[in-house]
């Protein structure tokens, strides 16, 4: 059977809304599954079975962990079991880069059920992580994505507490894959975890190639839509770092209303950053919570 071509990237689908229809031409190509911990046991086994984990039912979050009653957030070494980051998943054909910055990737007039996505990110030793980036991108209630724009495309940062909020639809469905979102979680100075976010009860979670039960959100009916939490665990130590190296010469302190330029070299709280893109520093985009505009070195 002839196989459609497949696009090489997404600027070689540039000006196009994209709706797979060859499995072999998305996201969804095959691969060694990954090993599945002992928290992607125990989801499985939710999937399988009417069972709830907890008491209000329901998988378990990292927050779970992380939290005594309805409190605070509380720091707490026993975040994860050794296996607990969120797992990688692949790109996909259908990124882009340079998204906006969003909370909402809806209007009143989008069509779909409306669906709110929140939760927190976390470290390895499950305190919080202010400052994430989360890009997301998805399909729309058709199962197609819009290469031309930016619609259903769209990056945040987390909050002081780690948290984060996602106001979007419930992503389409097209051959060969379930229902899913997409994300590129990074800490500020850290590596980016790609991944991929998964609905319950979906018929296809148990054909879809790519489907780990792991990424698996918490969903729930709320009035006319639906209600997803999921929890990020990166692979940050979360442990104090040696001192950074002096300032390179040449370099200034970072400082808000300046206009910066790429290659520009500041220091912000001892740490030494060069930027990335040319723009007008305000305040809430200091170099740790922008890694799109700076790098550190």
């Amino acid at each position: 059977m002839d196989r459609a071509p497949q696009p090489r990237s997404a600027w070689a689908t540039r000006g196009k809304v994209l709706t797979p229809h060859d499995p072999n031409a998305s996201d969804e190509a095959s691969g060694d599954r990954r090993r599945i911990s002992r928290k992607g046991l125990l989801k499985a086994a939710l999937v399988a079975s009417a069972a709830p984990l907890l008491a209000g039912g329901g998988v378990a979050l990292a927050r779970d962990a992380a939290s005594t009653g309805n409190g605070p957030l509380a720091p707490t070494p026993e975040c994860d079991d050794g296996d607990d980051t969120t797992p990688p998943q692949m790109e996909g054909p259908y990124f882009k880069p340079n998204s906006p910055r969003r909370t909402s990737l809806v209007t009143p007039s989008t069509p779909g059920i409306p669906l709110t996505v929140s939760g927190y990110v976390f470290g390895r030793a499950c305190r919080p992580i202010s400052g994430a980036l989360l890009d997301f991108w998805q399909a729309d209630t058709n199962g197609a994505y819009d290469m031309a724009q930016f619609a259903f495309r769209g990056h945040q940062f987390t909050g002081a507490d780690g948290s984060f909020s996602l106001t979007t639809i419930v992503a389409g469905l097209y051959p060969g894959r379930t229902r899913h979102i997409h994300v590129k979680a990074q800490a500020p100075g850290g590596r980016i975890l790609t991944t991929q976010l998964y609905f319950p009860n979906e018929p296809r979670n148990n054909t879809d190639a790519l489907f780990d039960p792991e990424l698996l959100m918490n969903v729930r009916n709320v009035g006319n839509g639906r209600q997803g939490t999921f929890d990020f665990v990166l692979d940050v130590a979360q442990t104090p770092n040696p001192t950074d190296p002096p300032t390179e010469p040449g370099s200034t302190t970072w400082a808000a209303g300046t206009s910066y330029r790429a290659g520009d070299r500041v220091t912000y709280g001892g740490v030494a950053y060069r930027c990335l893109q040319a723009h007008q520093a305000v305040s809430g985009w200091e170099p740790p919570n922008v890694p799109a505009l700076w790098e550190r070195g």
